[in-house]
């Protein structure tokens, strides 16, 4: 059975975080947060994708055990919840950004 893997790539987006001069982890952080925030949105999407095809199989009575079907829906479940906050502090972030005076 696969894990999630979300928490190793959110540690990539703290800042300082490598060991990286300051000046080539803001370059790299432009590029380093579409890529794992578009990462996290595929793997996202993949469990997503696996847990509607156990639950065909299930339905079809091809799915080997019900509690593997119920443990990748929830797997699903927990990385949508976990992409949907995730959203929400970046949109946050961006409304302080616009709140502060020029």
């Amino acid at each position: 059975m696969s894990q999630i893997s979300i928490t190793p790539k959110m540690g990539s987006l703290v800042p300082g975080a490598g060991s990286k001069s300051p000046a080539q982890s803001n370059e790299a952080g432009k590029t380093s947060f579409d890529s794992v925030l578009s990462g996290l949105i595929n793997e996202v999407n993949g469990l997503q994708g696996e847990a509607g095809a156990l639950r065909e199989q299930l339905l079809s009575g091809e799915a080997p055990d019900l509690h593997q079907v119920m443990i990748a829906g929830e797997k699903a479940g927990v990385a949508v919840d976990l992409l949907i906050e995730v959203r929400n502090k970046i949109i946050e972030a961006y409304q302080e950004l616009m709140r502060m005076p020029v």
